[in-house]
């Protein structure tokens, strides 16, 4: 049972509105004295032409004794107060965690409906830095949430595989490369000759003539260009699967640029053919000045194609390929511009589609010293970063739980939830100069202070040595306390946050919520004793233990988080 729809459809019903409206307007109060739920009647006073004080108090005397979900219903100035039954409250939501489990939350919503969401997107022969942290976890928290609702997901590594530094890669190779120097040092190596190459040229410009030369050799299919252009992908496909592994990310398509060039001709031909190109001093157009934009550059004056060129043919081609209900590009916000241009150009192709696709910017990671480059060579490679944060979190469990069994694991679970957490607990849009000191920082609101009331809740569960503690029969009316109302009514709350997560493309609503959801059990069990009181109590207790211990998994999960049961 879902109180606050009941609470909507009470009060839509009393108003004689649409509960859709009264769903959207119901607010929580800023204190419980006020009510469990607050309906601000000021939306109804043109409709009824009556004041939101005199709409409150017809409101109020109508929704008095109307169920035994409602206590009491008050007319606090242009405000509908509503107080619920706290026991038929609790005995709700616990039944509802109890019985869904680990699903606690997911809805069928998203039944039929396909969502495509490209992320991470890392660059052939560079190394995953900190830089691709952002995409990558809110690309897959994103992910998570969307399959919780429903939804199928299809999640798109659209790798940077093209392009002149490819080019400028065999030319590097070719000079002082060493094939099995090259395939010991794997990304690292190559970013070390691609640092090299950008120093030459600066001396000798003559190296950016060969290395165009060289990639022309590669969009011309020729064997030895495609061959080193093969080992510089696998290579780094490699390395950056231990990566992911480690994040515990997965893909189901990892087509890059390379993959969409054979598409690119046909969709200029049709661009051509509707009429939306344009000659500009040699290159081809798209004039986007009647939109407040710059033109969106389709060809260079040499045939060459563009990013915006690959990524017109890449929107299409996943339309065709999965039909989605909307394409997201998980994508920094400096491409904002870029993305409008795409968007505008298929709009102008005829696509009503492209209303589908959405650009979800984040803020941009940089070093507390300025931007990241990898051709200078100036990055704070990822690996580095997860295996500082774990050796930290094997340092603490060897000093505080010396005895823990997994310790490896359970390092690694807390060392990794830590650096995931980072890009996940504040609002996307917000960047970050990444410091290790904040990447390492295991107090306040992180995801190890999550982890570690999870693993409390575990131990309080273990201590309790119930067989299925699902089965267990508990009474809500024992569960009326303020601490225990307030902890409920967060796991509640747990579940509007995972609808708000996906309608806003923002995770960190998720990471908020299960921080609220642990300060709450903590002052549930700093206030109650669970296990040793009279059986009826405990066992109600422990059922709110459970709840909590499992709203909190869920949320860590749907970021991308493992949460251990020892700690």
């Amino acid at each position: 049972m879902d109180f606050k729809q009941l609470v909507a459809k009470n009060i839509a019903d009393a108003a004689n509105i649409d509960i859709q409206a009264v769903e959207n307007a119901l607010t929580t109060p800023p204190s419980a004295e006020l009510g469990d739920y607050a309906f601000p009647c000021f939306i109804l006073a043109k409709q009824l032409k009556k004041s939101p004080a005199i709409i409150a108090s017809e409101l109020a005397e109508k929704l008095q004794g109307v169920n035994s979900y409602i206590d009491s219903a008050k007319a606090e100035g242009g405000y509908l107060n509503i107080f619920i039954n706290k026991a038929e409250y609790a005995n709700a939501v616990i039944s509802e965690v109890l019985r869904a489990g680990e699903d606690f939350g997911r809805t069928s919503e998203g039944n039929g409906k396909t969502i495509c969401l490209d992320y991470s997107s890392i660059n052939i022969a560079k190394p995953f830095h900190i830089g691709h942290l952002s995409t990558t976890v809110i690309g897959n928290a994103l992910t998570r949430i969307f399959k919780h609702l429903g939804y199928k997901t299809v999640g798109i590594n659209h790798l940077g595989d093209w392009g002149t530094q490819f080019g400028k890669l065999i030319v590097a190779y070719k000079l002082w490369g060493v094939r099995e120097e090259v395939e010991k040092g794997s990304v690292l190596a190559l970013m070390d000759l691609y640092v090299r190459y950008h120093e030459e040229a600066e001396k000798n410009p003559a190296l950016d003539d060969e290395a165009r030369a060289w990639f022309k050799r590669i969009e011309d299919g020729d064997e030895e260009a495609l061959s080193l252009f093969n080992w510089f992908k696998e290579l780094t496909l490699k390395s950056a699967k231990k990566t992911y592994d480690m994040l515990g990310v997965e893909f189901d398509s990892y087509a890059g640029e390379s993959f969409y060039t054979p598409y690119m001709p046909a969709v200029i031909d049709e661009m051509r053919e509707k009429g939306v190109l344009r000659i500009d001093d040699g290159a081809t157009i798209v004039d986007l000045s009647e939109y407040n934009m710059p033109p969106c550059l389709i060809l260079k004056s040499d045939g060459a194609t563009l990013y915006a060129t690959r990524d017109i043919t890449t929107a299409i081609y996943r339309k065709n390929t999965y039909d989605f209900h909307k394409l997201l590009y998980v994508v920094a916000y400096q491409q904002a511009l870029h993305f409008k241009q795409v968007f505008k150009v298929l709009e102008l192709m005829g696509y009503d589609w492209v209303k589908d696709c959405e650009h979800v910017s984040f803020g941009m990671v940089s070093m507390e010293d300025g931007a990241m480059s990898t051709r200078k060579g100036k990055v704070i490679l990822l690996d580095d970063v997860l295996n500082a944060s774990i050796e930290k979190a094997r340092a603490i469990i060897e000093e505080k739980s010396p005895d823990l069994e997994d310790k490896d694991e359970v390092a690694r679970q807390v060392g990794v939830g830590a650096v995931v957490w980072l890009p996940l607990y504040n609002n996307r849009i917000k960047d970050i100069a990444f410091s290790y000191d904040k990447a390492l920082n295991f107090d306040g609101e992180t995801a190890p202070y999550a982890q570690y009331t999870h693993a409390r809740c575990c131990s309080v569960l273990r201590k309790a040595d119930i067989s299925d503690i699902r089965d267990i029969e508990f009474k809500g009316k024992l569960l009326t306390d303020p601490e225990s109302i307030e902890l409920i009514k967060s796991i509640d709350a747990l579940k509007d946050a995972i609808h708000s997560a996906a309608e806003k493309y923002e995770p960190y609503l998720i990471a908020r919520r299960v921080i609220d959801i642990c300060g709450k059990f903590n002052r549930f069990y700093y206030e109650h004793r669970i296990i040793g009181e009279e059986k009826d109590i405990e066992n109600s207790r422990l059922a709110l233990c459970y709840a909590a211990k499992t709203a909190i998994k869920v949320g860590l999960f749907l970021l991308g988080i493992n949460a251990p049961e020892r700690m």
